[in-house]
């Protein structure tokens, strides 16, 4: 099972003071598999992300990311492990030339060009992308020759992501990848996860929007205050594919009616047959998971 499996997280806890942020999240996340996770700010959600990603140092539990802890790779140990906890252990590059990272933001490069930029990151990893075909990828051949200051927000926000999959990662996390996008950029920047992901990229996804985790995401995973609430398909959340239907439709007068049904089916062939054919304004809606989810961390 472990060798299924990209992360494995038990029992993980992290607290600020008194301020608890992660209060005992238990979490897998299998190879070759979009993963969202989901939750409010202050759920807890990008703290558990940097202890994954080696930024941050846990206070309890245990990590397992790419067959290793991040802690001991990377000399972050939990508090009252034996050996200093600024060290960086033996094979930390190696770990981190199979993680893909994609932050908020990257940084500033004003006066390099985007192909500038990237190439000089493919020089940070063993076997790195054709830097011209990463810069393609995202979307950004035509500015390859242009000064980043110039660049948009999403087009910058490309750029981030060209240096997250410059080297080629067994593993990419993406923190709200598509911030600064428009629709259009959005779903040409899915394409691009839907085919890292083909190719056997594991993806870790944090998103506020819930379209794109239903588009990407094979198992979502909603935390809330500091603990996972629950991990499944996105049309499986909250037992969202048992929820009633709502069916609508317009009498013959123009009154909207509503009704919910547990065999919508049902309901719409006997429509049909009261109006004699077409039913006038005939819709027919499950929960949305945007939905469930908010009904899952309280709102």
């Amino acid at each position: 099972m472990e060798d299924e499996l990209a992360i494995s997280v038990r029992g993980l806890r992290k607290a600020y003071g008194d301020n608890v942020a992660v209060a005992g999240v238990d979490l897998d996340v299998r190879r070759g598999e979009v993963f969202a996770l989901l939750g409010p700010n202050g759920a807890g959600k990008t703290t558990t992300v940097e202890i994954l990603e080696g930024y941050r140092q846990r206070d309890a539990g245990e990590v397992s990311v790419l067959g290793s802890d991040p802690g001991l790779v990377l000399g972050s140990r939990p508090r009252g492990s034996r050996g200093s906890s600024r060290t960086p252990r033996r094979g930390a590059a190696d770990w981190r030339s199979r993680v893909g990272i994609v932050l908020q933001g990257t940084g500033e490069f004003d006066e390099l060009t985007v192909a500038e930029v990237v190439r000089h990151f493919s020089g940070f990893y063993p076997e790195a992308d054709d830097p011209d075909r990463v810069v393609e990828r995202v979307g950004l051949g035509a500015k390859a020759n242009a000064r980043t200051h110039t660049l948009s927000g999403g087009q910058k926000r490309r750029l981030d992501v060209a240096l997250g999959i410059i080297g080629r990662p067994e593993l990419l996390f993406l923190d709200e990848p598509t911030t600064g996008f428009d629709p259009e950029a959005r779903r040409e920047f899915w394409e691009l996860i839907r085919d890292l992901a083909a190719a056997g990229t594991t993806i870790v996804l944090t998103t506020h929007y819930l379209d794109e985790a239903e588009s990407l995401a094979d198992r979502v995973g909603v935390i809330a205050a500091g603990r996972v609430i629950e991990v499944a398909p996105p049309n499986l959340l909250g037992n969202r594919q048992d929820a009633l239907a709502t069916v609508s439709w317009r009498t013959p007068d123009g009154t909207p009616e509503t009704a919910q049904s547990a065999t919508p089916t049902a309901l719409v062939a006997e429509l049909a047959a009261r109006f004699g054919g077409e039913v006038p304004g005939l819709t027919v809606t499950r929960p949305t998971l945007e939905d469930v989810y908010l009904s899952m961390i309280g709102h």
